[in-house]
């Protein structure tokens, strides 16, 4: 496709989707040398600012990288994936590991760290997990994840909670389909309350050993039922 000039708006978003498709479409191949930015800007009917701003966007996909001195040269013709779409692809008892690591953690802190707010956060979510029993299974395990996340948020470390956020898309799907596939709640609508009541109590009680055993345990069991499937 032969670059050309782009209309007024967005600038910077049009220029990188045209450089980048320069690139995916085997228009300048791994190991070719850009244009520099006064013949792109010429050539796409904008300012160098502009050129400059996609092509940064374009070195974060790894398409590109500038050399100091020599240029800027084609390293990939296939944009890296950004994190979110790298859960999306990955195995939900990969994404489930990962979890345990955050979440065993993050219930260590919320009993170091919890506030009277956190408290009431927790008591009020566990009740709500309790009530979504007579729910569907999506219902329920949307109930079970706010728990989960008032616990993370008790943590009150901004990454973690972000991370876990992150995290949530995968295991809620992940999480609908183990439930629905093995029948869990068939014999008990509110499968691992036991469990939940124990942690939510360890927080209270300032107890970061319990807590983080507890929770370990109990994601333990998960993952091994989803590598049995």
């Amino acid at each position: 496709m032969p670059l050309g000039a782009l209309r007024p708006t967005p600038l910077v978003e049009q220029a990188t989707e045209r450089l980048r498709e320069q690139i995916t479409q085997g228009e300048w191949s791994v190991g070719t040398k850009l244009p520099g930015e006064n013949a792109l800007a010429q050539i796409l009917g904008v300012g160098r600012s502009t050129v400059r701003e996609a092509l940064r966007a374009l070195a974060g996909a790894g398409l590109v990288q500038p050399r100091q001195g020599a240029g800027v040269f084609v390293i990939a013709t296939k944009p890296q994936e950004d994190w979110p779409t790298s859960l999306r692809r990955a195995a939900v008892t990969d994404v489930y590991e990962v979890r345990m690591l955050i979440e065993v953690e993050a219930a260590q802190m919320a009993a170091q760290r919890r506030t009277d707010d956190d408290l009431v956060a927790l008591d009020k979510a566990l009740a709500h997990r309790r009530d979504a029993a007579e729910a569907g299974d999506a219902e329920f395990v949307d109930a079970d994840i706010a728990l989960h996340a008032a616990v993370v948020a008790a943590a009150h470390n901004p990454v973690l909670t972000g991370l876990f956020a992150e995290f949530v898309p995968v295991l809620r799907q992940g999480l609908i389909d183990l439930v629905e596939l093995l029948g869990l709640r068939s014999g008990d609508p509110n499968h691992g309350d036991d469990g939940h009541t124990l942690l939510v109590e360890a927080i209270a009680r300032a107890d970061a050993e319990s807590a983080g055993r507890t929770l370990r345990e109990e994601l333990k069991r998960t993952l091994e039922r989803l590598h049995a499937i």
